[in-house]
């Protein structure tokens, strides 16, 4: 048989899940019954690029340069054009979307071109913390729209679809599935041998506790809280127990400033360590105790996963899907809510039993929950289903 030519298209291979998740499935999907190209634009000067996961993969994408994350006229009709030509020179069976620029320009060229079956992903949404109403609300008519010509919408998880058909009223319940994110997570599973290296680099003793938030430096992810959380606990905790605490913002972006500004005026500039981004995540989530994250709104976060499967308890806002992806393993604590932020992460610095436990609990749920192996198997079904329903055959 003919194999399907997927065109997977990423607004970006910015710091992120999405990135990893893009490459991660245009490798998987270059076999024996299907042949995939990824296509994405280029990342902004100060964002962190994640490129080289492409690269480890043995992935080559297709990069427009004038495919952005800004919003520009002239850019986004050039993008569009070229991703046009693209799919015309390829002939895609199916065009896979991830993220809302991609996903726009993405699905309106596939349908001028005559591309049978249309996918988008919604990793998270923009519908809100990203902009004001007004703009939200525009682009929740676009998505509206775009869904009409979309044979399939994926959701990373139960929260995130009910959001997506119930709260916003994006497209119907039958096209929506969920399909949550796999990862290759081996790397992440025996973090015991990189911790001494990564500890001493930071001058670490063996009985401090040292708290990280990882991810980009955006306001959606909100880092000030994470930093109203340690002037708190700098605060409150008795002296033996703040005298062992450390912290560390670990992640780069346009933010980067503002963030550092912050943490300075509360008085925090000695006492939170601002890392920038590291290639080598797995050995910095093997050095960290426990991970926080701050984010106003989520699709799933990947730096609870991986640090679920480093055996690290987490703490995070209840917002998104952060709550199927922790399952009874870890911390929730209300968006915004610094104070309760801080007191959990100080239980969990006194208690290294309750470290442990959650430690456990967050590594086995994430090996079932979120294998590459399940993911794949998922998205070929569906990949198949569809195909077979525009050809009027049986998958």
């Amino acid at each position: 048989m003919k194999k399907l030519k997927i065109l997977r298209i990423i607004t970006r291979l910015n710091i992120g899940g999405p990135a990893i998740h893009a490459a991660l499935l245009t490798k998987e999907f270059n076999n024996g019954e299907f042949e995939s190209r990824l296509l994405c634009g280029r990342i902004s000067e100060k964002e962190g690029d994640m490129g080289y996961v492409a690269r480890d993969y043995g992935v080559d994408p297709i990069y427009i340069s004038s495919l952005r994350r800004e919003i520009s006229p002239f850019s986004d009709i050039a993008a569009f054009f070229r991703i046009a030509f693209v799919m015309l020179r390829i002939r895609p069976d199916i065009v896979h979307t991830h993220t809302a620029k991609a996903g726009t320009l993405g699905r309106i060229a596939a349908v001028l071109t005559g591309v049978p079956v249309k996918i988008h992903t919604f990793h998270g949404n923009v519908f809100q913390g990203y902009f004001k109403t007004s703009e939200a609300r525009f682009f929740m008519f676009t998505e509206r729209l775009l869904a009409k010509f979309t044979d399939a919408i994926i959701a990373i998880s139960p929260s995130q679809k009910k959001d997506i058909v119930e709260k916003y009223r994006i497209t119907e319940e039958k096209k929506c599935h969920v399909i949550q994110l796999g990862f290759d997570l081996q790397k992440f599973l025996n973090p015991g041998q990189k911790r001494k290296a990564f500890r001493e680099k930071y001058k670490l003793k063996d009985n401090d506790i040292f708290v990280g938030i990882i991810g980009r430096l955006v306001p959606i992810k909100n880092h000030k809280m994470f930093i109203d959380a340690v002037y708190h606990m700098n605060k409150n905790a008795t002296e033996n127990l703040a005298d062992r605490m450390k912290f560390a913002i670990i992640g780069d972006g346009y933010m980067k400033e503002e963030v550092l500004a912050y943490s300075k005026f509360r008085g925090l500039a000695d006492k939170i360590l601002c890392i920038g981004w590291a290639r080598d995540i797995d050995e910095v989530y093997a050095g960290l105790d426990i991970v926080a994250l701050t984010s106003i709104n989520e699709g799933t976060p990947v730096s609870l996963i991986e640090a679920m499967s480093s055996e690290k308890p987490v703490v995070s806002t209840d917002v998104g899907g952060v709550k199927d992806a922790l399952g009874e393993a870890g911390i929730l604590v209300k968006s915004e809510d610094y104070k309760r932020l801080g007191v959990e992460i100080s239980l969990l610095a006194a208690s290294p039993e309750k470290r442990e436990k959650l430690g456990r609990l967050g590594r086995d749920f994430v090996k079932t929950r979120f294998s590459k192996e399940r993911l794949v198997s998922e998205l070929k079904e569906l990949y198949k289903d569809l195909m077979s329903k525009k050809r009027g055959t049986k998958a």
